[in-house]
């Protein structure tokens, strides 16, 4: 299963040393940035699960960022990390839209018990899908194939089968190239280019017997990216 990221925004080197230590031990995936700036850019423009924000950072208020994500992501959960006795910032923190906070100093296990609480209850963590449904035929995942009702068997690609659900795992949202070469690729979509992604789906497309002139289970949304819209529904 794909690893979740968290995204820790923190000025103190060894405090986000410690806290990137200890999520990549927990098996979960990391980005990093250690001022306002870099937060912003990444909280807004990259891809990640959750977001541990400092409050009090070089170049500007971590609060401004997280209004920021709110704005571009609302539902992206945000777990704030404070100083002890900050309580006013806490409170605001939580009214601009953080789901949880942590007081420093604070113990790994605290923090660790924090973000997979947040996690479990975020609701943009995607349906895992073993198969989904199309027009005439399904697509098994687990054996990355596609089966046809008259009896056509079609192999995927890894990256096909990966590409495919990722889409159907969040159905009903539009999914910009950037994210799936960050989420599905696995790579930083900065200087990447995106072309790659749409002669992917092109092949999908062909594949699933999906028309491009009038797609039916993998949209085109101009402007966003790409999403998922079959008719049929996924397991």
């Amino acid at each position: 299963m794909e690893k979740q990221q968290i995204l820790v925004i923190e000025d103190d080197g060894a405090i986000r040393r410690g806290i990137v230590d200890a999520l990549q031990f927990e098996g979960y995936a990391t980005l990093e940035a250690p001022n306002f700036p870099e937060g912003l850019d990444k909280a807004v423009h990259f891809t990640y699960d959750l977001l541990l924000l400092d409050l009090v950072l070089p170049g500007g208020d971590g609060l401004d960022i997280l209004g920021e994500v709110r704005k571009a992501r609302p539902g992206t959960p945000v777990v704030i990390l404070t100083a002890r006795g900050e309580e006013t910032d806490r409170i605001r923190g939580l009214r601009t839209g953080a789901d949880d906070y942590v007081v420093k100093p604070f113990s790994v296990k605290e923090l660790l018990a924090r973000v997979q609480a947040v996690l479990r209850r975020s609701p943009e963590r995607p349906a895992l899908v073993a198969s989904v449904e199309i027009p005439h035929g399904v697509v098994d995942l687990a054996r990355s194939e596609v089966r046809f009702d008259d009896g056509t068997r079609i192999d995927l690609s890894e990256r096909e089968a990966k590409l495919l659900e990722y889409l159907a795992s969040n159905g009903g949202r539009a999914i910009s190239r950037e994210e799936i070469l960050t989420r599905v690729w696995r790579l930083n979509p900065r200087g990447v280019e995106t072309r790659t992604i749409d002669m992917h789906v092109a092949r999908l497309r062909e594949k699933l017997r999906d028309d491009p002139a009038n797609p039916r289970i993998i949209l085109t949304v101009r402007g966003k990216g790409y999403m998922f819209g079959t008719p049929g529904e996924t397991t």
